[in-house]
């Protein structure tokens, strides 16, 4: 299975900021020790034409050259560098390439990515551009020039926090279905309306996750046939995360990420997953529960490969 990463570009934090940088490379790490059939690769950055499908050229711009006002800084939570900038572009490139290794045998990764803040022209929550905004629009691109038909995509986003750029961003675009399980009192406090949000109370256990999960994939499937799904495994609903608020047990994200696999495997559509957010009290747990999600998918993946071609 293909795993996109860019782990090398670290941001220069200041010290004590609340982002658990060293995370993916602790999950590239153990990536690399645990799970064998897990193929790890540098992502490329994106262009400048890949990220004007779902942003506009002034900000694009703003983040190259660091003139980017210092009020959208602030909501992005991260200061300006030329590392930032290149991080940014990187972790979209991950997830083109993880949507393209997808729709070519099945299930890749993006070791990274799922930065679902960041809308059109403004970035936040830890998010500069939209990952699967602009892999989602360039996969239509590509696999429209191929087949002459607009590809459908499904961005299932079970991220703790509410999807406000990609909802956004696809707003007016019957061809791209966001699908939204957060809290309900978490952030962003403004929300903004995408095809399906689910709002989840504080607390919410492994039970009521899962009946609502089940009940939005069914609903899902009753409005929209996509061809490819991109999805946010964020390990931010576990009840160890520190900004998560909900009270998911390691079993409760097990079987969330088993119904998301079996949903598009049950219906042949390839998947593409970025690892969204996840701010554990131990960065170690953080860490698990993204492994995790990497071993159910790699099930998925073998299942793909053993099809006949």
């Amino acid at each position: 299975m293909q795993v996109f990463y860019a782990t090398q570009f670290v941001l220069p934090l200041p010290a004590g900021h609340r982002f658990p940088m060293a995370k993916y490379q602790l999950l590239r790490d153990r990536l690399a020790a645990e799970l064998a059939d897990v193929r790890l690769m540098q992502a490329q950055p994106a262009s400048d034409g890949e990220l004007a499908l779902a942003h506009a050229p002034a900000y694009i711009r703003a983040i190259a050259d660091g003139s980017v006002d210092p009020a959208v800084l602030r909501e992005i939570g991260f200061p300006w560098s030329e590392a930032m900038a290149e991080r940014a572009r990187r972790s979209v490139g991950a997830t083109i390439a993880a949507c393209r290794a997808a729709l070519r045998s099945g299930v890749a990764a993006n070791i990274a990515g799922g930065t679902h803040h960041a809308g059109a022209a403004r970035g936040g929550g830890f998010c500069v551009f939209n990952d699967a905004a602009v892999a989602a629009r360039l996969m239509q691109a590509e696999q429209g020039r191929a087949n002459r038909r607009r590809l459908q995509v499904a961005i299932v986003d079970l991220d703790v926090h509410q999807g406000n750029g990609t909802a956004s961003i696809f707003r007016n675009d019957p061809s791209v279905f966001t699908l939204s399980l957060h809290g309900a009192k978490n952030f962003p406090f403004r929300k903004e309306r995408g095809d399906l949000d689910v709002d989840l109370p504080d607390g919410c256990n492994d039970a009521e996750y899962l009946h609502a999960l089940d009940a939005a994939l069914d609903e899902l499937e009753q409005r929209f046939s996509p061809g490819l799904v991109i999805y946010l495994a964020g390990a931010d609903p576990h009840e160890g995360d520190r900004l998560g608020r909900l009270k998911l047990t390691w079993d409760g994200l097990e079987a969330r990420d088993r119904r998301v696999f079996d949903w598009a495997w049950q219906r042949g559509v390839p998947l593409a997953f970025a690892m969204a957010g996840g701010y554990g009290r131990r960065i170690e747990d953080t860490v698990q529960a993204q492994v995790t999600t990497f071993a159910v998918a790699l099930q998925y993946w073998r299942r793909w490969q053993n099809l006949p071609r």
